[in-house]
C-alpha cells in the first residue's frame, strides 16, 4: 500500500484524496480539529440521550418506526440492530477501490462534527482502513434515499467485528478475525452511532468522484483519436481554427478544437480533402467532433461542481449544528447526486457513438477516400478489422442502453415513509460499466486510425509529429501494425490498457505539452 497519508479535518476532503484512498492505498489520518469537533458533538448527544423527551436517532426508532421512544437499556442495541438488519445487501461484490471511497467518505462526514459519534468509531473506521480491509459489499441494496444504506450497512457491520470482509492478500474471511489480526478493536455502538454510519450519498458519490477521473482521461482520448482519424481520412484541420469556436464560446468546444488541432500540428495528411475526390467538407463524425467532445467536457465541468459540493457536505439525519440543536433534515436524498450520474452516462453514450462511426468510415472503401476495405492487408483473403468494428458497435449499443435514467424511477420503501427515493446508486453502478465500455470504444477507433494513418505514410505522406509517437509508442506496448489478418483480441485488450492507463495522452504530451 501507498505510504502517502490523506488527512482527514473537519472540512476541505479533495476528489484527489479520494481517488488516492480508494484506488492508491493511500493511508488514513484524522486531524486534530477532526478529533475535537467529534468529541464535542458526542457531548451534545451524550447530553440529549440524558434527557426524557425523544430525540429522533438517538431515543427512538428509524424511519416509520420513528414514532417508538427507546428505554436507555435498550439504545445500544438498538443501534447494533440497525446495522446488522440494514445490511441486506445481494448479487455480486463491489469492488475494492468503490468500497475504500464509501468507508473513507463516510469517515469524512463523521469527521465533520456533525454526527455525534464518538472519535473512537472514527479512528477504527480509519484503522480498517489503514489495514487494507475492505468489508464485503453487495450490488443491490441501495436506493439512494436515505442514502447508500445497505453498502454503509455492510461497511458498519466490519466494524463492529461482524460479517464478512476481504482482507488485504484479497482473501474473504469472517471480520472479527481480520480485526483480531490487525490489533483492531470491534466498536459497541452507542446511541445515535449505528444511524451515523448509515446515512450518506457516499458510494455514489465515490463512484462519481472515480468516474469523473476516467473520464477525464476518456475525453482528452477521444479528442486525440478523433484527430488521428480525421488525419487518416485526409481531412481538413481548418474547421478546428480557434477563430470558428469562439463564435460559439462553449468551453469545452474550445478546448477539445485546441487538443485536436495540436496533435495534428505538422500533419503532411491533412488539408488532401480536395485531391482525388473532391469533398466540400468532411462528414459530422469527423467534423463536429470538438462540438460534441466538448459538449460532453461541459457536462463534465458540472458533475466536478456537484461532486465537489458534495464532497463540502456533511450528510446524516440527524445532524449536529453548531448551536448544540440536533435536527432532521432530507439532506441525505441522492438527487443531485443521482441527476449528474444519469447525465454523465448520457455524454458516454453519445462520444461512444460519433467515435464508432469513425471508425466504420476508416473501414468502408466508399468512404475511406482510399484506404483499403477494413484496411485489411489483402481484402478478400484477409478481413481486417470487420469485426473489431462489430465489437465496438455491441459496446456502443450497451452504452446506450446505459444511458437510460436511473434518477427518474423512484419505488416507494419503508411504509412508504421513504416515499421517494433517488436510486443515485444505481446510477452510479451503470455509470461505471458505462466508462469501461467507452475506453474500449476509444480503443478500437485508436487501434483503426494509427493502422490507416501507417498506410497513408507508406503511400509517401507524413503524419503529425504527435501522431508519429503515438504509433511508436502502441507499438513498443504490444500492439501491432497494418498486415495479414492475425489474432486480433490480444491487440484490442492491449489498445485498451494503453487508453486506460493515460498512455496515449502521454506519449502525445511528450510532443505537444500538456493537454486539457
Amino acid at each position: 500500500m501507498d505510504m502517502h497519508t490523506v488527512v482527514v479535518g473537519t472540512s476541505g476532503t479533495t476528489a484527489e484524496d479520494v481517488v488516492a484512498v480508494a484506488r492508491q492505498g493511500a493511508r488514513v489520518e484524522l486531524s486534530a480539529a477532526a478529533v475535537e469537533a467529534l468529541a464535542a458533538a458526542r457531548e451534545i448527544v451524550d447530553a440529549l440521550a440524558a434527557k426524557p423527551e425523544p430525540v429522533y436517532g438517538v431515543s427512538t426508532g428509524f424511519g416509520a418506526l420513528a414514532s417508538r421512544h427507546i428505554s436507555p437499556d435498550l439504545r445500544a442495541q438498538l443501534q447494533r440492530n440497525i446495522v446488522r438488519s440494514h445490511a441486506a445487501g445481494m448479487g455480486p461484490h463491489v469492488e475494492r477501490e468503490v468500497v475504500r471511497a464509501l468507508m473513507f467518505l463516510r469517515l469524512k462526514t463523521l469527521a465533520s462534527g456533525h454526527t455525534g459519534v464518538r472519535p473512537e468509531v472514527a479512528q477504527t473506521m480509519a484503522d480498517v482502513l489503514n489495514a487494507g480491509i475492505t468489508p464485503v459489499v453487495h450490488e443491490y441494496g441501495s436506493l439512494g434515499c436515505s442514502g447508500d444504506l445497505a453498502p454503509l450497512s455492510h461497511c458498519a457491520l466490519t466494524l463492529m467485528g461482524e460479517g464478512e470482509a476481504e482482507g488485504p492478500d484479497g482473501t474473504v474471511r469472517p471480520a472479527g478475525e481480520l480485526l483480531a489480526a490487525h490489533g483492531i478493536t470491534p466498536v459497541e455502538l452507542r446511541e445515535k452511532e449505528g444511524l451515523a454510519l448509515l446515512n450518506g450519498t457516499d458510494g455514489m458519490l465515490g463512484m462519481l468522484v472515480m468516474a469523473l477521473a476516467d473520464l477525464k482521461n476518456l475525453y482528452t482520448s477521444a479528442d486525440i483519436t478523433a484527430a488521428l482519424s480525421l488525419e487518416a481520412l485526409l481531412g481538413t484541420d481548418r474547421v478546428l481554427a480557434p477563430e470558428l469556436h469562439a463564435i460559439r464560446p462553449h468551453p469545452g468546444q474550445g478546448i477539445s478544437a485546441d487538443n485536436m488541432l495540436r496533435v495534428l500540428a505538422g500533419s503532411g495528411l491533412t488539408g488532401h480533402h480536395q485531391d482525388d475526390a473532391p469533398r466540400v467538407q468532411d462528414a459530422y463524425s469527423v467534423r463536429c467532433a470538438p462540438q460534441v467532445n466538448g459538449a460532453g467536457r461541459d457536462t463534465l465541468a458540472h458533475g466536478r461542481l456537484v461532486a465537489d459540493r458534495e464532497l463540502a457536505s456533511a450528510v446524516d439525519n440527524p445532524v449536529v449544528l453548531p448551536d448544540g440543536r440536533v435536527e432532521s433534515n432530507g439532506n441525505f436524498h441522492g438527487a443531485p447526486v443521482a441527476y449528474v450520474l444519469d447525465f454523465l452516462a448520457i455524454v458516454a453514450a453519445d462520444l461512444g457513438s460519433i467515435t464508432e462511426r469513425r471508425t466504420d468510415r476508416l473501414l468502408d472503401k466508399n468512404r475511406s477516400h482510399g484506404l483499403p476495405p477494413f484496411l485489411a492487408d489483402d481484402a478478400g483473403v484477409d478481413s481486417g478489422l470487420m469485426i473489431a468494428q462489430y465489437t465496438q458497435a455491441a459496446l456502443v449499443s450497451e452504452l446506450k442502453r446505459l444511458a437510460v435514467p436511473a434518477s427518474v424511477d423512484s419505488i416507494p420503501s419503508s411504509a412508504m415513509q421513504e416515499d421517494h427515493v433517488s436510486m443515485g446508486w444505481s446510477a452510479a453502478r451503470k455509470l461505471r460499466t458505462a466508462v469501461t465500455g467507452l475506453a474500449r470504444i476509444v480503443a478500437v477507433e485508436l487501434y483503426a486510425a494509427t493502422r490507416a494513418v501507417e498506410l497513408r505514410a507508406a503511400e509517401g505522406l507524413t503524419p503529425a509529429p504527435a501522431s508519429q509517437a503515438v504509433i511508436g509508442a502502441l507499438r513498443a506496448a504490444g500492439v501491432e501494425g497494418p498486415g495479414p489478418d492475425r489474432y486480433l483480441s490480444p491487440d484490442l485488450a492491449a489498445a485498451d490498457a494503453f487508453v486506460r492507463e493515460g498512455k496515449l495522452v502521454a506519449a502525445v504530451e511528450a510532443v505537444t505539452g500538456p493537454l486539457a
